[in-house]
């Protein structure tokens, strides 16, 4: 019994479906328990990340959402502060942001749905066609036909799982299963720099004046840093390959609030004001 019962368990095994993959963490600006942005006058920034995280047993994937669209992928790092070490298996940066042109793209060579008015009642008819191509404008084939400027309503059944609608960092993690785990994520993005401007204010004897100092902060990045711990370092930074900005933002700028003050301190050739 023994010897035809271990057969018929390997060929049971072989039949039945294989478990499926785990869904991937994701973590969004909600986790976030802490951030520090440190800001060179070079177009460059420091950010570091900190977030509250539940990660599975064994390897899984996480989605690090909500991160500088500017930000420079060699430079990304991450860190478990608590719940016990992670293995970093597999570090990716996804930019293929959602975007008409690009879901045209991904459909190429697979079927979506084209809405139609009929001009005798009025009614939007349902034609299924063949995305063939997408080159200066879609091309499509209907039955057997081929077509293009077709005036149709177009209907994609889904969003393709590598096109994402804002930037994301993704790691395949390993470590042991906790309630709740805090990391670190850090990373160099461009688009962002500050300067300062002083404004000398006279009495009406002109014999005293009040000095006021202001920094503006231009955060091109992609990102909102808000709450965060600020550090503005002034000196020229030594890197050996510019990034190009690819992503630009909106414009903002802003006035530090009456308290606290930035703190000065200097080291090396660099000094380092913290707020």
């Amino acid at each position: 019994m023994r010897q035809r019962f271990l057969p018929l368990l390997a060929l049971l095994s072989l039949l039945l479906p294989l478990p499926a993959p785990a869904a991937p963490t994701v973590s969004t600006v909600a986790d976030q328990t802490g951030i520090a942005l440190t800001i060179y006058n070079r177009n460059l920034g420091l950010v570091k990340d900190r977030r509250e995280i539940r990660l599975g047993q064994g390897s899984g994937e996480l989605r690090f959402m909500d991160v500088a669209a500017q930000i420079i992928p060699t430079s990304v790092s991450i860190a478990s502060l608590s719940g016990g070490e992670l293995q970093v298996l597999e570090q990716n940066y996804e930019y293929d942001l959602l975007s008409p042109q690009k879901l045209m793209d991904k459909y190429v060579g697979k079927e979506v749905k084209l809405y139609q008015k009929n001009p005798h009642t009025e009614r939007e008819e349902v034609v299924t066609a063949t995305l063939l191509s997408n080159n200066g404008g879609p091309v499509y084939r209907i039955g057997d036909e081929i077509t293009f400027g077709h005036p149709g309503r177009l209907i994609f059944p889904g969003v393709p799982d590598d096109l994402i609608a804002r930037p994301t960092l993704v790691w395949l993690l390993e470590g042991a299963a906790v309630e709740k785990r805090t990391i670190e994520a850090s990373y160099l993005t461009g688009g962002i720099s500050w300067r300062a401007d002083y404004v000398v204010t006279l009495s009406e004897k002109d014999d005293q004046a009040n000095l006021a100092g202001w920094v503006t902060i231009d955060n091109r990045s992609g990102a909102a840093y808000r709450n965060a711990t600020l550090k503005l370092v002034a000196g020229d930074v030594n890197r050996v390959q510019e990034q190009s900005t690819r992503f630009a933002k909106s414009v903002r700028a802003e006035a530090m609030a009456p308290a606290p003050q930035f703190q000065e301190e200097a080291f090396f050739e660099y000094h380092l004001y913290t707020l």
